[in-house]
């Protein structure tokens, strides 16, 4: 009978503990759909921002990631909102915060939420620090979060590179160590001291045109611990799902998806051709181009030669008589460096010089200088030059007809600006 008893009195209390988690969420709460279990050695980078592959999210998906913290009171706020929409988050966390405030560190644990790194003391130089400097940031930062959780086992092998200034020395590190490289797939700007309610303008916005992805926040912004209720809230209205994330463990299988679901989706490829497929996870490398032959860019034409610039034909290039043929382009010219040189000469002046535009005598225009001429006293007097009165330098009388426009085209050449050039 005692034996009988304590089964109930455990059955009853098992009752009461689902209840009472029940309870805590309430109803109409935006809740978790889903949790994806990854394999950190499978998929070793992740973010449309930066890399070819992303989560196999399903349209309308988010994952909600956050960065910098712990710092109260505004990362309590956060859980505080979470909570109250029994949501799922990622927490990539700095080690000089977490020792600053583990409690809060035990706390985003203890309610479910993933903890990830976030690098010891967040230098904005890893995309140029040595790759020993980088490991120590990462591993100090490692152990600030299995310091303050006590479990190595707590925390995720997953890390966001500070700044999202990558570079390939340490993502080859960090995939070396079995730890899963985090960048994002759209961001919110929240860092950048906007308001509130364009931090949640931004995010809702850029999820909307994304249709899914992953969600950069920072919960140690005081204008995103505002604006997250409002988050939560268009996510409910607009019908999006909110995804948790945690690692693979022995006791906890990894999600089976479908290789080409990691792909990054809606990626414009690169405008060169022929096209170069590449497998899923291998980045595709810029095109490098051989620096052009001097040779290619000789002057052709003498250096006191005068060039006619018009649209209207000049008739001043000489004649091709019988027998004689047009010389084969391009011409050859001499250059005092070696064909194999990288680096191009500076062009000469003489490729500079600029010449008067070309215009029959019939459409030239009178000066607007009136003639000076001398009167019978003696004292100078102005006297205007006549002027054709189809040309439009006369302007048009007060009351009479406006003189007849010049038509054509004519190809205007601006002066050189500098007195050497002309």
């Amino acid at each position: 009978m005692r034996s009988v008893a304590a089964a109930y009195f455990m059955l009853a209390s098992l009752i009461g503990l689902g209840t009472a988690a029940a309870a805590e969420c309430p109803p109409g709460a935006l809740g978790t759909s889903r949790t994806i279990v990854v394999d950190p050695t499978e998929h070793v980078k992740l973010g449309g921002f930066q890399y070819r592959e992303t989560l196999p999210l399903k349209d309308r998906e988010v994952v909600l990631t956050f960065d910098d913290g712990p710092l109260p009171p505004y990362t309590n706020r956060i859980l505080d909102q979470l909570a109250s929409e029994c949501v799922k988050a990622t927490f990539f966390m700095v080690g000089r915060m977490v020792r600053g405030y583990p409690s809060i560190v035990r706390r985003i644990y203890n309610e479910g939420h993933t903890i990830a790194n976030h690098s010891q003391n967040h230098p904005f130089t890893f995309h140029k620090m040595p790759v020993e400097h980088a490991a120590q940031e990462i591993e100090d930062g490692f152990a600030s979060l299995r310091t303050a959780l006590g479990d190595p086992k707590a925390v995720a092998p997953f890390f966001r590179i500070p700044g999202l200034l990558r570079q390939d020395s340490v993502e080859r590190y960090l995939a070396s160590q079995g730890y899963m490289t985090w960048s994002v797939d759209f961001v919110a700007d929240d860092w950048t001291h906007i308001s509130a309610d364009e931090v949640a303008r931004r995010a809702i916005n850029r999820l909307e045109a994304n249709g899914r992805g992953i969600l950069l926040l920072h919960d140690i912004q005081p204008a995103t611990a505002l604006a997250f209720p409002t988050i939560l809230r268009e996510l409910k209205a607009r019908g999006f799902k909110v995804v948790h994330v945690v690692p693979a463990t022995p006791d906890r299988p990894k999600t089976v998806t479908e290789p080409e679901l990691w792909a990054l989706r809606n990626v414009r490829e690169p405008k060169y051709w022929p096209r170069v497929l590449t497998p899923i996870g291998a980045e595709m490398p810029e095109p490098v181009l051989a620096a052009p032959n001097p040779e290619n860019f000789g002057v052709m034409d003498p250096r006191d030669a005068a060039v006619k610039v018009a649209l209207t034909p000049s008739f001043e290039r000489p004649l091709l008589r019988d027998g004689e043929s047009l010389a084969a382009w391009p011409h050859p010219t001499s250059h005092s460096g070696p064909a194999s040189e990288s680096t191009l000469p500076i062009a000469g002046r003489h490729n500079f010089r600029y010449v008067r535009v070309f215009r029959p005598d019939k459409l030239k225009l009178a000066s607007r200088k009136p003639a000076t001429t001398t009167s019978a006293s003696g004292a100078p007097s102005t006297q205007a030059k006549p002027k054709d009165p189809n040309s439009t330098g006369n302007p048009p009388a007060a009351n009479g007809p406006r003189p007849p426009r010049m038509i054509g085209h004519q190809l205007s050449v601006a002066r050189p600006l500098f007195p050497f050039l002309r």
